[in-house]
């Protein structure tokens, strides 16, 4: 088996581990667990059979690399929107310059207590300051925290990527550059043209596609490659005009077209999620495998305290001294304070700094030789000097692969018990979202939050919105297709959507949209009121891709149910025991009992024609006759 792998080609080695990646991702979804984590532990496994590098070769995998991790930037960038932090301005602001600067300098004085030179953790600080949409993306997908704990999070990790990424090319510029007196201006005039690159890079090519998009000169099967094609171009030329800038560029353009009103960049934005996703487990999975088991042994004793001093020091020093005089609640500084692992953006900058200081250092021995008396002499030290560097930097790769592992262990299967304990998220969201305020709406929400379960009501009618708050239920006035519902509602704590306004179309809308964001396993719907059977033709029914899943059992329309309720049905819940079973119950209460929800345990499902209830041990929420016509 090792000889097999050993003997893959390029085209083999890399369907094997996007298909790898791919069943990764699947597996932690399936069982709860970061998906980064089982990524780097397959991908390590990998690499002790087929090393990357010698596979693909360096200069393949690295520009590779390099367009991968712009997409990815890319695509984060597009869903940063400035109404998101309207709130958020300064705490995003400060984490994303005040707490950069204190966790560089206390990563570089904790690297530097460890034993590495201070060049080299300088170096270690500027990369370690960025933690990155493709590890806050999986477990923010996962733990689902308050709007503001979310926005704070996605906007520091996406702009402290490349800002972070530019850190780490100054510091290496500067260690390159010696002692000289015109370091300072060199590293000003790199900086300032960086900027100025991608600014005008950026905004330029935003610019240009926001007016060929305007006038429908793209059409809409091209507008996610084309898209995405243009963030490539963006990255390559950039960094062919300044050195390590495309970052910065492909992030600019993002949030420039994410930011545009009259732009619908909703193909473009699953277009790119697409790649994303891909591309996120295949740079793990690779990136992993250039990791040698001996190199992390090696790091181990001094990468552990290194941790242990990044996640109880750094982390919490940069957070709440970065965030003082902000309106961030104790609740979310605390969780900020413990939310920060590393991605791959870390990994990736580590391992091509590595070889620029082995190459830096034997060209300064090239030269050395061609030089005479005193020069050569400076020269030969110089070299000696970046050689020194060169070993402590190939320490860098498995250093930053155990700082990744760790982070994303402990923040990754940690953070959602802390977020419980905080108020702004749960490791098990049960929430219950109703779309429509009727009264049947109403009594159901009611026997659900008795029964313990988060419950809103989103309605567009002020008076239902008024009459649910009275009786108690949670309401949300807005219309559920509204930008505001559609981008900024607060779903934290929400498992399911039941789409029940009295008008289907809006419920086909809303059922689609939602889908995205909690899974179409996740979204219900009630059936047509002029299809309450589920009988139309092919002609007049609407298509399954459009539709969620019909509700309750048996399904029932909103009239029906009105009507139901108005004839003096009520919503009961009871509990299922071996002496009072299912079948008891509907014998109890006849044929025109709607079974809707069944609990077990923490656990809540909505009854459909295909769940099975058990006939005890669970308890049902169900919409029964008066008892004077129960049977």
């Amino acid at each position: 088996m090792t000889e097999a792998f050993a003997n893959l080609d390029p085209t083999g080695y890399l369907a094997l581990v996007a298909v790898v990646a791919i069943f990764a991702q699947w597996l932690a979804w399936r069982v709860k667990v970061p998906s980064i984590l089982l990524l780097l532990v397959i991908g390590f496994g990998m690499g002790q059979l087929a090393n990357p590098d010698d596979v693909l070769g360096r200069e393949v995998l690295f520009s590779g690399v390099t367009l991968a991790v712009g997409v990815i930037l890319f695509e984060g960038a597009l869903t940063l929107r400035f109404r998101d932090v309207r709130d958020l301005g300064r705490p995003v602001f400060r984490l994303c310059t005040v707490t950069v600067a204190i966790t560089w300098a206390l990563i570089t004085v904790a690297a530097w207590l460890v034993g590495f030179e201070w060049e080299i953790a300088l170096l270690v600080g500027a990369i370690l300051v960025v933690t990155g949409p493709t590890v806050i993306g999986p477990i923010l997908r996962t733990l689902r925290p308050t709007r503001r704990v979310a926005s704070l999070l996605t906007w520091e990790g996406i702009v402290v990527d490349p800002i972070g990424a530019v850190l780490a090319v100054l510091v290496f510029q500067g260690v390159l550059l010696g002692r000289g007196g015109d370091r300072l201006t060199t590293l000003l005039g790199t900086l300032g043209l960086t900027i100025l690159v991608a600014a005008v890079l950026g905004l330029g090519l935003g610019v240009g596609l926001e007016l060929v998009v305007k006038h429908n000169k793209i059409p809409d099967f091209l507008l996610g490659v084309s898209f995405v094609g243009t963030a490539v171009a963006a990255l390559v030329v950039s960094n062919a005009i300044q050195s390590e800038s495309g970052l910065l560029t492909v992030t600019v353009l993002g949030i420039y077209l994410g930011n545009r009103k009259d732009l619908h960049l909703r193909p473009v934005e699953e277009f790119s999620e697409h790649l994303q996703v891909l591309f996120v487990g295949v740079l793990f999975v690779i990136l992993a495998g250039r990791v040698a088991p001996a190199d992390v042994v090696a790091v181990a004793p001094t990468g552990l305290l290194f941790v242990l001093i990044l996640v109880v020091v750094v982390r919490p020093a940069g957070v709440l001294l970065g965030l003082i005089g902000t309106k961030v609640s104790k609740e979310e500084r605390h969780l900020l304070a413990f939310m920060a692992p590393r991605g791959i953006v870390a990994a990736a900058v580590t391992s091509i700094f590595g070889l620029e200081f082995t190459s830096a250092a034997d060209k300064a021995r090239e030269a050395a030789i061609l030089a005479t008396g005193d020069e050569a002499d400076a020269l030969s030290g110089r070299a000696d000097n970046l050689f020194q560097l060169a070993g402590q930097a190939t320490e860098l790769v498995p250093l930053v692969f155990l700082v990744i592992v760790c982070t994303v262990a402990l923040y990754g299967l940690g953070v959602g018990r802390l977020a419980e304990r905080l108020g702004l998220a749960t490791t098990s969201p049960q929430g219950v979202l109703f779309v429509g305020g009727q009264k049947w709406v109403l009594e159901v929400a009611l026997a659900l939050k008795g029964a313990g379960v988060p419950v809103t009501v989103v309605t567009s009618e002020y008076e239902k919105t008024a009459q649910a708050r009275r009786v108690g239920v949670d309401a949300v006035l807005a219309n559920i297709l509204s930008e505001f519902a559609v981008k900024d509602l607060d779903l934290a704590g929400t498992r399911t959507l039941i789409a029940a306004t009295s008008e289907d179309e809006v419920n086909f809308t809303a059922a689609r949209e939602f889908s995205q964001v909690l899974g179409r396993a996740n979204v219900f719907q009630l059936p047509r009121d002029d299809n309450p059977g589920g009988t139309a033709s092919l002609r007049t029914e609407a298509a399954p891709h459009l539709t969620a899943r019909a509700c309750f059992e048996p399904p029932r329309t909103n009239t029906q149910l009105k009507e139901l309720v108005a004839a003096g049905h009520q919503v009961k819940h009871t509990k299922l025991t071996p002496r009072f079973t299912l079948d008891d119950f509907r014998r109890t209460w006849g044929q025109e009992t709607v079974l809707l929800f069944v609990l077990d345990g923490g656990e809540v499902n909505v009854v459909t024609d295909r769940i099975r209830v058990p006939q005890h041990g669970v308890s049902v929420i169900a919409l029964v006759p008066p008892e004077s016509v129960a049977v």
